[in-house]
């Protein structure tokens, strides 16, 4: 996926940032707050892969964190898909344990521009792939969702009535940094609902209540599956906008999945007879 010919990426060396009162991380940890995030239209994108997949994702970098203790590779050796100058501060071990959310970071942390899409901005294919999320609550979960979203070729991920923020880092990290990689939408159910049938696509909503199992439905055609959350399921307004009704079997005794496991499940059935192309 990457291209071929991408280049070294180019510093603009800073001195090595010590004290966890300098000015710049002091405004890094304010940022693990949504409100802060929105409010200054700024994201944290830790480690080297998902940095490299937010410059591919046409994400505007403002700065990188570095600390030479703890990264795997030197400096000098990390590469990007452009040529781009990028302003680089080299922070110690202690500042950066200050400012990273993973338990191993690899010493890459970068500071970037917020970037979000509407749906008016989106065009869709006669056989596009959408999932639309409602009510998602935890990162963790959104995270792993869009990761697998990537994996199964989805084209588009819309999230209506949003409970976090799509840039929360534990969202960033969960999702490997293919957030960057992928459409992502948020929108409330009207402007999606209404979208979807402009597009012509087949709205499926996800129901325990359904009688017809999700294998027994022609994922081929363009397709947009519906997710509620494990505790309460699809609201009322999804339940009867949906053209059909869709359920994944379960044994006795089991009421419900974790959302990330059933919006797989259902994906990978729909790429699978879309021939894994």
């Amino acid at each position: 996926m990457y291209r071929e010919n991408y280049q070294p990426i180019l510093y603009i060396y800073m001195e090595k940032i010590t004290s966890p009162q300098n000015l710049k991380i002091k405004n890094l940890i304010k940022l693990f707050k949504g409100r802060e995030r929105k409010k200054q239209s700024l994201i944290i994108i830790e480690g080297e892969r998902a940095i490299e997949q937010a410059v591919r994702g046409g994400f505007l970098i403002k700065e990188i964190f570095y600390c030479p203790e703890i990264a795997k590779t030197k400096l000098s050796r990390v590469r990007f898909l452009n040529n781009k100058d990028y302003l680089s501060s080299p922070v110690s071990a202690r500042v950066f344990n200050k400012i990273t959310y993973a338990e191993k970071p690899d010493g890459y942390l970068a500071l970037a521009e917020a970037k979000y899409l509407g749906l008016d901005k989106i065009k869709l294919d006669n056989r596009a792939l959408v999932i639309v999320l409602e009510s998602l609550e935890k990162p963790g979960n959104l995270g792993a969702i869009l990761r697998t979203a990537y994996a199964a070729k989805v084209d588009l991920i819309i999230i209506n009535d949003l409970k976090t923020d799509i840039y929360n880092p534990n969202v960033v990290r969960a999702s490997e940094g293919y957030l960057f990689d992928s459409r992502v939408v948020v929108a409330d159910k009207n402007e999606t609902y209404n979208f979807l049938k402009k597009n012509k696509v087949k709205v499926l909503a996800t129901s325990l209540r359904a009688k017809k199992i999700y294998t027994n439905f022609d994922f081929k055609i363009a397709t947009a599956i519906i997710m509620g959350t494990e505790s309460s399921g699809l609201s009322n307004d999804w339940l009867k906008l949906a053209d059909e009704q869709i359920k994944i079997p379960m044994n006795q005794g089991i009421d419900s999945l974790n959302v990330s496991v059933s919006t797989a499940i259902i994906l990978f059935e729909a790429w699978r007879q879309r021939g894994f192309n």
